[in-house]
């Protein structure tokens, strides 16, 4: 069986841990030039991004980070609502010693970067939006929603590799793309001391953030799209539980530079599921 570290065979990379203001913060970084940065989704990890790393460290420092109280990073005793994850994407960058990035998002991940640039224009050249939009669900958005809620709940309260595989089930199409290696790999993460707890408050946090009005009202909305500045591209796809390929192009109108693209076979996580069509539409952006 191949192994997902396979897909960084010959690339010259390193795995290592920056101090980003106190959050002891793991990173799979590899290439030169302008910082590139990858945020995953809620409970993930940097390995979400293997197989795309390599096409994009041919053109820029990327750097696949395990956002704060995920992976391997640091998991304080914080509330983790959205300005946790602003301020800790702050202090990363100031570690790294960078003035200006490009941030790509997945979900979680797409939520921060939007905040982000949001918070710190002049920081921020571009931005993705991977399968998550700063805005609300619809009816049939929300019970996909809560389903992951409950998978999560299961994932977290008793980390098994049935229920870890049953909670990432929900981010691919097709259920071979989940190797067996994939979900060793999350279940070691959380099966670290107390990280399972965290996981699980993170959850209720970012996953109910779009269920419940005082938070959705707080950090989703049409009028926080038209606040992003910079030129961002939303990426989707046609199978994305939570929010449709619709709601994306609805969601991308609003953003005074924005361009869309729906890939066609993938659903929650196009990176893992389709890295050739994601990289090329991906790098299309960044590089133009």
């Amino acid at each position: 069986m191949a192994s997902i570290w396979n897909e960084l065979q010959g690339v010259e990379f390193r795995q290592t841990y920056y101090d980003a203001g106190g959050v002891r913060t793991r990173v799979i970084e590899a290439g030169q030039g302008t910082p590139l940065v990858f945020l995953h989704g809620t409970g993930g990890h940097a390995e979400a991004y293997l197989r795309n790393i390599e096409a994009h460290a041919r053109h820029f420092h990327v750097y696949a980070i395990d956002m704060i109280g995920h992976g391997y990073t640091s998991a304080p005793d914080i509330s983790y609502e959205m300005q946790c994850y602003v301020d800790f994407l702050r202090s990363f960058l100031d570690a790294i010693g960078a003035d200006s990035v490009m941030i790509s998002g997945e979900s979680l991940g797409a939520s921060v970067a939007s905040w982000f640039a949001i918070a710190e224009p002049a920081r921020v050249l571009k931005i993705v939006l991977n399968t998550g939009i700063l805005l609300t669900p619809s009816e049939q958005g929300a019970s996909e929603l809560r389903d992951l809620l409950n998978r999560s709940r299961a994932a977290a309260g008793a980390p098994t590799r049935e229920a870890i595989r049953k909670r990432m089930r929900w981010l691919v199409r097709e259920e071979e793309s989940l190797t067996d290696e994939l979900i060793e790999a999350r279940l070691r993460i959380y099966s670290q001391p107390g990280r399972a707890a965290i996981i699980g408050r993170i959850a209720e946090q970012s996953i109910g953030a779009l269920l419940e009005p005082e938070s959705t009202n707080r950090w989703y909305g049409r009028h926080l799209l038209e606040r992003i500045r910079c030129p961002t591209l939303v990426l989707w796809t046609r199978y994305n539980p939570g929010q449709s390929a619709d709601e994306a192009a609805e969601g991308a109108r609003l953003i005074p530079d924005c361009s869309l693209v729906v890939l066609e076979n993938s659903a929650h996580w196009p990176q893992w599921e389709e890295p050739e069509a994601f990289n090329r539409a991906h790098l299309d952006f960044l590089l133009a």
